[in-house]
C-alpha cells in the first residue's frame, strides 16, 4: 500500500487524519468489546444457574409423572392432560444491551389453579396435581432458559464480530497506514535534502561564475600628472 501512495504533503495529511480516526475507532471498539464481555459473563452466570434449575425441574417433573402413571395409570394421566382448556401463551419483546438486541420472553397462563386445569377433582389424586405443578414449573424454566441462552448466543456473536473489527484495525489497517505515513515522510525528507543539495549547488555555481567574471574584468590604470 505504502508504495502506491504519492508522496505529497496533502496525502500525508490525509493519512494522518485516517490514522487519528482509526485509532479513535479502535479505542471505541475495544471498550465496546470489553463491555460486551462483562455483560456476557453476567449472562453466562445466569445461564448456568438457569440450566441447573432446568435440569432439577426436569428430574422432578419426570419423577412426579412416573409416580402419577404408576399410581393412577396412563389413562387417567392422559385424560387429565387432555382436559386442559387454556394453553400457555408466549409473547416476545426485545431489549438492548450495549447495542445488541436480545429477546425478552413473557409467558402467561403457565401456572394454573386446580379449577383451571380442566380435570375434575373427583377421580384424580394428589399425584396428578403434583405432576401438573412440576410440569408448569418446568415450562417456566424452559421459557427462561430460552430467553437467557438466546441472549447469550447473540452477545457471543457480537463479541466475535467486534473482536474481528478490532483485530482488522490493529493488525491490518493501522499498520498499513503507519507504513504509508512513514514512507511519505521518508520520501518528503529525501526530496527536501535533494532540494537543499540542489540549491547549494546552484549557489556555489553562481558564486563561481561571479568570481570568474570579476577576474576577467580589466583593471583601469591610474592616470598620472605627466599624462
Amino acid at each position: 500500500m505504502s508504495k502506491d501512495v504519492k508522496p505529497t504533503r496533502k496525502n500525508l495529511m490525509a493519512i494522518e487524519d485516517r490514522i487519528e480516526l482509526s485509532e479513535r475507532g479502535h479505542d471505541t471498539l475495544e471498550k465496546k468489546r470489553d463491555g460486551l464481555i462483562m455483560e456476557f459473563m453476567d449472562i453466562l452466570d445466569q445461564a448456568q444457574d438457569v440450566r441447573a434449575n432446568l435440569e432439577d425441574n426436569y428430574d422432578r417433573a419426570q419423577r412426579n409423572i412416573n409416580m402419577a402413571r404408576a399410581m393412577e395409570g396412563d389413562v387417567a394421566v392422559r385424560g387429565a392432560a387432555a382436559a386442559l382448556k387454556e394453553h400457555p401463551e408466549i409473547t416476545s419483546q426485545s431489549k438492548n444491551i450495549m447495542g445488541v438486541v436480545v429477546p425478552q420472553i413473557e409467558s402467561t397462563k403457565v401456572r394454573k389453579s386446580l379449577d383451571q386445569r380442566g380435570y375434575g377433582l373427583v377421580g384424580t389424586s394428589a399425584r396428578i396435581d403434583e405432576a401438573a405443578d412440576a410440569y408448569e414449573e418446568l415450562l417456566e424454566s424452559v421459557i427462561l432458559a430460552a430467553e437467557v441462552e438466546t441472549a447469550m448466543k447473540k452477545m457471543l456473536s457480537e463479541i466475535e464480530k467486534t473482536k474481528r473489527r478490532v483485530n482488522a484495525l490493529e493488525f491490518k489497517l493501522l499498520p498499513e497506514l503507519y507504513d504509508g505515513q512513514e514512507y511519505i515522510e521518508q520520501k518528503l525528507e529525501e526530496q527536501e535534502r535533494e532540494e537543499i543539495f540542489r540549491m547549494k549547488k546552484i549557489k556555489a555555481k553562481k558564486e563561481e561564475q561571479e568570481s570568474e567574471a570579476a577576474e576577467e574584468t580589466p583593471v583601469a590604470e591610474p592616470i598620472t600628472a605627466d599624462d
